[in-house]
């Protein structure tokens, strides 16, 4: 096999698309494939196999936003990156991996560590590193725009070449979130695609945080773009009785606790939050003129309450009187207004009576 590496395709232009060298011969053909395969499919990268006969390789690579993710199996082999290489492209990406099948050892910036089956570990290809697989071996790698990783760049430099093991605080979440995209990547298509993406770096990013000692209340810019897909999550599924703090959090992949933590700003809980946006929308729709004949209940159902009489009480906790109260007072308006008053009153219409008292439940 030539020492240098093809020209790659544009970096990080990879589009979904698979390769398998187990149809091709074990000669040239198969090394060769294999070889430009790898550097297509990532960075320009040296590869030696270390077998007299490669194996079948194979890699199946899909774009989720910013993250291509690729899961890749082979035999023995060594792969290397040096300053030649870098030279030609590559550098702004990063690349982090899941160990799945076999061992792999890595060299970067003067460590070396042993990444085994369940492990992450995270490369820098704006520096030279070295992977070596001695056996069989199959991982998952995401590849992404290294401007959007959200972390200090000391810190990258502090944990390339480690391994994000088992035992490590939020490494598990991650690390199951990860292989679930892996799995069902070839399903995901658009803005979902695109989102999980974006779930996938923000999960690391906070695991780079916690080996490095900065928790995400000192990331404000990544909590809150992770907050606003929370509360998007939330609006779009109000209607569903069972929406809570512990499905949202496992819709997101993230802990129940860290779920609170990114609520602490808006001065209500996730549970209140939930209520306060739900009445929001019973009020308003109490507004039209279907509500009469359909009555509050049917109302309430549509945004998620189970119980009328719980509803009837939130509603006058959190505006100061009864749903046919309020039914009862836009209809006097509307009265009182003519035949135009119907399109005038909207949901910013308000009784001066309300203060809001403590909302405890969903």
């Amino acid at each position: 096999m030539s020492p240098e590496s093809p020209d790659p395709a544009p970096v990080g232009l990879f589009a979904t698309a698979g390769l398998d060298t187990a149809p091709l011969p074990v000669s040239g053909d198969r090394a060769e494939l294999w070889h430009e395969a790898v550097s297509r499919a990532f960075v320009p990268l040296d590869v030696r196999f270390l077998e007299a006969a490669p194996a079948p390789g194979r890699i199946v690579s899909r774009q989720l936003g910013p993250v291509q993710v690729s899961r890749v199996e082979a035999g023995p082999q060594a792969v290397t990156r040096n300053r030649r290489l870098i030279a030609r492209g590559g550098d702004d990406f990063l690349i982090l991996s899941l160990q799945q099948r076999g061992a792999a050892l890595k060299d970067q910036d003067g460590r070396q560590s042993r990444i085994g089956p369940g492990e992450l570990s995270l490369s820098d290809p704006s520096r030279p590193f070295r992977k070596e697989l001695r056996c069989a071996f199959r991982f998952l790698s995401f590849q992404f725009p290294r401007a959007d990783l959200r972390v200090r760049e000391g810190d990258l430099r502090a944990v390339t070449a480690t391994a994000f093991a088992r035992t490590d605080g939020c490494h598990r979440l991650v690390a199951s979130f990860l292989s679930r995209l892996g799995s069902s990547a070839a399903e995901l298509e658009g803005p979902m695609g695109h989102q999980l993406g974006r779930t996938a770096l923000d999960l690391l990013a906070m695991l780079i945080d916690e080996r490095c000692g900065r928790f995400a209340p000192q990331a404000p810019d990544r909590a809150a773009a992770l907050l606003v897909r929370v509360k998007d999550h939330v609006i779009r599924n109000l209607g569903d009785p069972d929406l809570s703090p512990a499905t949202i959090a496992a819709a997101h992949f993230i802990s129940v606790r860290y779920l609170h933590v990114l609520f602490r700003a808006e001065e209500l809980s996730v549970g209140r939050w939930i209520r306060a946006e739900r009445l929001k929308r019973c009020r308003q729709d109490l507004l039209e003129p279907a509500a009469a004949r359909d009555g509050v209940a049917a109302v309430a159902r549509r945004w998620g309450f189970v119980s009328p009489s719980h509803f009837s009480r939130a509603f006058r906790e959190e505006y100061g009187q009864s749903p046919r109260d309020w039914q009862k007072w836009v209809s006097e308006r509307r009265r009182a207004a003519g035949d135009g008053g119907q399109r005038t009153l909207t949901s910013t219409t308000r009784r001066p009576v309300p203060t809001r008292s403590a909302l405890t439940r969903v």
